[in-house]
């Protein structure tokens, strides 16, 4: 299982840091990815990486402002997220898959190729 965290409420041009965790496994050679959504809108890929070579990919409309990283020891993803706009109001996700090439192949917007997906967390910025 996947399980997303450390979302809130936070003011324009605020920081906040999602965390998501696996249990039941490790993230030993997988690609892992965040998306949000806003009610009634399409997913967006945000973010990807891989645990096996740790390269990593930002969507354009984040680039220079939000990163991911992976802590091993912790088994954990991290979405720092800096500068926040109204705009990225959504519901963050993270999603795995055993198979870290999905990060390289898909960049961005590899969950939508990712096998497991957790439960989102919610991010509001506020103007």
């Amino acid at each position: 299982q996947l399980q997303a965290s450390g979302g809130g409420l936070v003011q324009a041009g605020g920081s906040l840091r999602l965390s998501c965790a696996a249990s039941g496994f490790t993230f030993d050679n997988h690609a892992i990815g965040w998306f949000r959504q806003v009610p009634g809108k399409k997913r967006e890929g945000i973010s990807c990486i891989s645990s096996s070579d740790g390269s990593a990919y930002v969507s354009d409309s984040v680039i220079g402002r939000f990163t991911i990283s992976l802590d091993e020891s912790k088994n954990a993803v991290y979405l720092q997220m800096t500068n926040l706009k109204p705009e990225d109001t959504a519901v963050y996700t993270c999603a795995s898959d055993p198979d870290s090439d999905y990060a390289r192949r898909y960049k961005a917007e590899c969950y939508r190729y990712l096998g497991v997906w957790g439960r989102g967390t919610l991010v509001t910025v506020s103007s």
